[in-house]
């Protein structure tokens, strides 16, 4: 190799090395083992960077942002959430993109003796306590109340309800039978397949997608887009799909 052309190789290795950098990247719960596995595949691929993983609750996450906390990608598991971001100037625009779908299921605990099979069931006395994240900030528990609201159940259940922080923590209340029935997405049931019953799907008037994007206040966009553009990608869709999650439209 010539001494221009060993030179040049270092100048391109060198400002490869300096566009890698350090980002935060805020997800939805239901994301969490999906994209941690992402995030290990794309360290893998770019041992120069180095993904910070945070996942909560949709609304938690946009109050995080909004509150000034570092991040540079948000994820959330629905699309008013990432709406509200795009309203209060949080996200840029024209990066976001919705990037997989899921749906929303009905679960029991394995070991359960009630018979339940639809939503109209949990109207039965023995069901006392029915897992719900709170539909002021948990997308599931808002998927779950429009959809109850349709059926005409929502009111009648209203006393039996326990708001959680999050669809995990709505998972964990039934995996420890401490509720008769709970309503979460169906990646987070196949991933306890020996302690839940999947026993209905429930249909949901708007699609249950996931949408994500870069922050305003990201001070490592290009690093942030080039994890986007991974989580976009063939191999981040392949790692998406093998959690449950289905391809956006």
């Amino acid at each position: 190799m010539s001494t221009k052309s060993l030179i040049a190789a270092l100048l391109l290795a060198a400002s490869a090395f300096a566009q890698a950098e350090d980002i935060t990247v805020s997800a939805a719960a239901s994301l969490k083992e999906a994209f941690t596995d992402i995030a290990r595949r794309y360290e893998k691929q770019h041992p120069d960077a180095k993904i910070k993983l945070n996942t909560a609750a949709s609304g938690t996450l946009l109050q995080q942002l909004a509150q000034g906390a570092p991040v540079d990608v948000l994820a959330t598991a629905d699309l008013a959430t990432m709406d509200k971001a795009a309203a209060q100037n949080l996200i840029r625009p024209q990066t976001r993109k919705t990037f997989a779908l899921n749906s929303l299921v009905l679960i029991t605990p394995k070991q359960g003796s009630l018979k339940i099979a639809t939503p109209k069931d949990l109207l039965q006395s023995g069901v006392k306590r029915i897992a719900v994240g709170n539909p002021a900030s948990v997308p599931a528990g808002a998927y779950t109340q429009a959809a109850l609201e349709k059926q005409k159940l929502w009111s009648s259940l209203q006393p039996k309800i326990v708001h959680t922080q999050n669809v995990r923590q709505a998972l964990d209340y039934v995996i420890r039978s401490e509720t008769e029935a709970g309503f979460v997405y169906r990646t987070d049931a196949a991933l306890k397949p020996h302690a839940v019953n999947i026993v209905a799907s429930i249909p949901t008037e708007k699609p249950v997608a996931y949408p994500i994007a870069l922050t305003q206040s990201s001070k490592a966009s290009n690093e942030a887009q080039r994890f986007v553009n991974y989580v976009l990608s063939a191999d981040g869709q392949r790692v998406l799909q093998r959690y449950g999650f289905s391809a956006a439209k």
